[in-house]
């Protein structure tokens, strides 16, 4: 067992030595990653999400339901495809609250860290940020409309 004055006395040491040291010559900064947890996506959970994003053609992971978002980005998702017109019989969303596997498998999944996810014909497209760009750009109308989820004109 080592004492705990040895380990004192050696991080006085350490400590006093890289003052002088530092003023002097240039110290080699670690760089600095977030620490991540990885864990492993169960084979139930992964199947349970294929299963989960083939249910549709279009396919939102969100936080609350359609009806009533909870939270901005959510709700900024849903009116987007609203205004994009995506046709309703070929979509369907997945509450992530509602279910903590589901919450942090589709993270996993995607490798995507956020939520709301989006997924067109079982290919993800992005989160919140993606779409908002992708809509002010004209990618999603675009993408959507080849597709075939849009909503058909009346005619």
């Amino acid at each position: 067992m080592i004492s705990r004055s040895v380990i004192s006395s050696t991080f006085r040491q350490a400590s006093q030595l890289s003052r002088p040291f530092a003023a002097n010559h240039a110290i080699p900064q670690l760089a600095r990653f977030p620490v991540q947890q990885t864990r492993q996506l169960s084979s139930e959970t992964k199947a349970a999400i294929d299963k989960a994003v083939a249910s549709a053609p279009v396919v939102l992971f969100m936080k609350g339901t359609p009806e009533m978002p909870q939270c901005g980005f959510s709700r900024a998702s849903i009116q987007i495809l609203g205004m994009q017109g995506v046709d309703p019989k070929k979509f369907t969303a997945f509450n992530v609250l509602e279910d903590e596997e589901l919450r942090q498998g589709i993270k996993e999944y995607s490798e995507w860290p956020t939520i709301p996810q989006l997924y067109v014909e079982k290919e993800f497209v992005g989160g919140c940020d993606i779409l908002a760009s992708m809509h002010q750009n004209g990618e999603l109308a675009k993408m959507l409309e080849e597709k075939g989820v849009l909503v058909e004109a009346e005619g």
